[in-house]
């Protein structure tokens, strides 16, 4: 992808497959250029990518714990107020089985029920978790 400047200075995005040009004796005598505008998409993405980091930054700095796993159950979601009140940094949580690593012995089975519900798509709602902290 590369980017070319129009007559009006409008920066357009153009992506683009070069290959030699030759002559009847196969000798080289230039490269034949063509090109595709992706101006658009390239926009597109890049506004997708814009939305991404400010959703990204939402929960990084919001005002309550936002944690996830993925579907073995390991943590892949610890934003900073998860942080600050576990005491667990991101790197330090981020892969641990949440359950066997930051819930309370006692409420490990209760809370693995409604993390594999969760995985399965069966909500639930206001439920109270007791974390280890460090």
């Amino acid at each position: 992808e590369l980017e070319f400047c129009t007559k009006s200075n409008e920066i357009r995005y153009l992506l683009v497959n070069a290959t030699t040009r030759r002559d009847a004796n196969n000798k080289i005598v230039g490269v034949v250029g063509v090109a595709q505008d992706v101006t658009e998409a390239a926009k597109h993405d890049r506004a997708v990518a814009a939305m991404a980091n400010e959703l990204r930054l939402l929960v990084d700095t919001a005002n309550a714990p936002i944690f996830g796993i993925d579907v073995n159950g390991n943590v892949n979601e610890w934003n900073d107020k998860t942080a600050k009140i576990t005491g667990f940094f991101y790197e330090e949580a981020m892969s641990q089985p949440l359950v066997q690593t930051f819930i309370v012995q006692k409420l490990r089975p209760s809370v693995q029920e409604v993390m594999d519900n969760a995985i399965r798509g069966i909500k639930t709602s206001n439920y109270e978790l007791e974390f280890c902290t460090k």
